[in-house]
């Protein structure tokens, strides 16, 4: 107990490893997936208080008070809702025993301390959630143009029948189903499994 305690007081107790594949099912986080939908682990970080899994869905934070308290918060974070941003690796000092991997998802920034040795693994995650990141970034660019779009068709579709209603009505459920579609669907990229699959090396 008192190694622990001192371990917390150092802050040693927050280093984390990063998890290998064989071992996801044992982790709490694999109990929070939404495997029926075909959520999948491609990438762990546990340290004694928290786990950091990465889905092709979300992020997934198992957020614990303390490194001597059982009690954990689930946190999820999907990459359909929170754009990545601000990644950055921290490499180690000569005296240094972590790593530092550092990012933003919306409003909400990480900074997860990792063994020095996990390096190399690390830099496989650092690319995945940059390039989700720039991604997210093409995905939005292309919903803004497809409200602009939308806004530009309505206006001359209901100029161009503004003495039929019934027309009107057709055309604007047309463009309002095309946006839709465009916003949901075509530009909102959820799952990103082929960039984890493309940059994972376990």
């Amino acid at each position: 107990m008192f190694k622990k305690f001192a371990a917390e007081a150092l802050g040693l107790s927050d280093i984390g490893t990063i998890v290998q594949p064989k071992d996801y099912d044992k982790v709490d986080a694999d109990d929070y997936l939404f495997h029926e939908d075909k959520e999948k682990i491609h990438f762990l970080i546990k340290s004694k208080k928290d786990e950091y899994c990465f889905t092709n869905l979300a992020l997934v934070h198992v957020d614990g008070d303390s490194a001597v308290s059982s009690k954990r918060t689930i946190r999820r974070y999907e990459y359909a809702q929170y754009p990545i941003g601000g990644v950055t690796i921290e490499t180690a000092g000569t005296i240094d025993m972590d790593v530092e991997l550092k990012f933003s998802m919306g409003d909400h920034g990480f900074s997860i301390d990792v063994r020095k040795d996990n390096l190399e693994a690390l830099k496989d995650i650092y690319k995945a959630l940059h390039s989700i990141g720039k991604l997210q970034q093409r995905d939005a660019i292309g919903r803004d143009h497809a409200v602009q779009s939308a806004s530009v068709i309505g206006a001359m579709l209901k100029l161009n029948s503004a003495n039929d209603p019934a027309a009107v009505q057709a055309h604007y459920r047309a463009v309002l189903d095309a946006m839709n579609t465009a916003v949901l669907e075509q530009h909102l990229r959820r799952d990103f499994s082929e960039v984890f699959e493309k940059y994972m090396h376990a």
